[in-house]
């Protein structure tokens, strides 16, 4: 019989903070939230304003309100933006949430890896919750979801 070698054991930690933000970017790039966001409650809420900020380097700025009940685990707002033209969606940040039945506003910044020009443009606001599972917050649950074409202006 053949000994094996012994295996280093590593901490477990460094792999699990690699699963938690590859979670969140997948959940960021999602084309669009699932079917079961309409069965969240009537009083979750996530809206758009209708104007978004575009700086001169080229930082969209995106805002709203939410108002979500119920969470177990960490709450985001995300958001991201789309020309009417294009099926190329950008990721707009994601700003924490609190979900205590009180309306709230968010802002999500962020900078597209293509250069946005001033004009019509799409916007869906997500608020997800990473749900406990077995100690790891890594299974969604959409809370609600919100969409507003917007006038994208130079700040």
């Amino acid at each position: 019989m053949t000994a094996r070698p012994a295996r280093s054991v590593r901490c477990a930690r460094p792999v699990l903070g690699v699963l938690g933000v590859a979670a969140a970017m997948l959940l960021l790039a999602a084309p669009a939230a699932p079917a079961h966001v309409a069965a969240s409650a009537a009083d979750e809420t996530v809206t758009v304003d209708p104007a978004a900020g575009l700086a001169a380097d080229g930082t969209v700025t995106i805002s709203g309100t939410y108002r979500c009940t119920g969470a177990d685990g960490p709450v985001f707002v995300s958001s991201g933006i789309s020309r009417k033209d294009s099926a190329t969606r950008y990721g707009i940040g994601g700003t924490r949430a609190v979900c205590d039945g009180a309306e709230h506003t968010w802002t999500n910044t962020g900078k597209p890896s293509d250069t946005l020009d001033p004009g019509t443009a799409h916007v869906e606001a997500t608020i997800m919750e990473l749900t406990p599972q077995g100690g790891l917050p890594l299974l969604p649950r959409f809370h609600a979801v919100g969409e507003q074409d917007v006038t994208l202006t130079r700040a």
